[in-house]
């Protein structure tokens, strides 16, 4: 089961609903929980430290696809991660990647922003096409926003629908779950309140020690489906 979480604004809260679905998902299935870290930050968001090399290094080399494993870091008994490593993340070795990852494990990405077709090129358009690759493959993929208007405006103006989506939720804001239902086209999996306690546990690197049960259990239906 490969699930991608991605967001169409930087600030979603992409990469701490990855980290809290994986492990959620790694707590309640006898199966194990891979995480992949398209971003950078899943390293520091657990407080370990930052590795030397890992899938950007990969993708540069010829190495076979089951090396991958020699660079995974156990987070707990049963998670692991692999980090992004050093370096632009290219997509010529998309398929070896994604057949490596369509496993019988339970794969969580964190693919961070997608960025809206027609925007310049730049030297990271590779990387932004392994990004949308892994979204297009996965059998879960996650749009995780907030009830904003330009949030979803972008997310509307993708050629692509997410399966579900996991909605970041803020005193103040003016639209509705409903609301963003409407203009997705897709259903609101959980709904996950800003919370203190985890903008504490993830400054302070302790998420896996430190988990915010609240949190976990606004992902239960989403992680039920993995």
């Amino acid at each position: 089961m490969l699930v991608t979480c991605w967001s169409t604004k930087g600030g979603s809260g992409t990469t701490v609903i990855a980290a809290l679905v994986s492990l959620h998902a790694a707590h309640d299935r006898d199966r194990p929980v891979l995480l992949i870290d398209l971003c950078g930050d899943l390293p520091a968001v657990f407080g370990s430290a930052e590795p030397s090399s890992g899938l950007s290094e990969w993708l540069r080399s010829d190495l076979a696809s089951c090396s991958l494993e020699r660079v995974l870091e156990e987070l707990t008994p049963n998670l692991s991660l692999l980090s992004r490593g050093q370096g632009l993340l290219g997509a010529r070795r998309a398929d070896e990647l994604v057949e490596w990852l369509t496993t019988d494990a339970t794969v969580v990405v964190d693919a961070g922003v997608l960025r809206t077709p027609g925007e310049p090129p730049d030297d990271s358009s590779s990387e932004h096409e392994l990004r949308w690759r892994l979204a297009a493959e996965a059998d879960r993929s996650v749009l995780v926003t907030r009830p904003c208007y330009l949030a979803l405006r972008r997310a509307v103006s993708l050629p692509v629908r997410p399966s579900g989506v996991v909605l970041v939720t803020e005193a103040g804001r003016a639209l509705t779950r409903s609301d963003c239902e409407r203009a997705i086209g897709a259903p609101v999996l959980a709904t996950v309140a800003v919370d203190p306690d985890i903008a504490r546990a993830v400054d302070a690197g302790m998420l896996r020690t430190r988990v915010p049960k609240g949190a976990l259990k606004s992902l239960g239906r989403l992680s039920g489906e993995i």
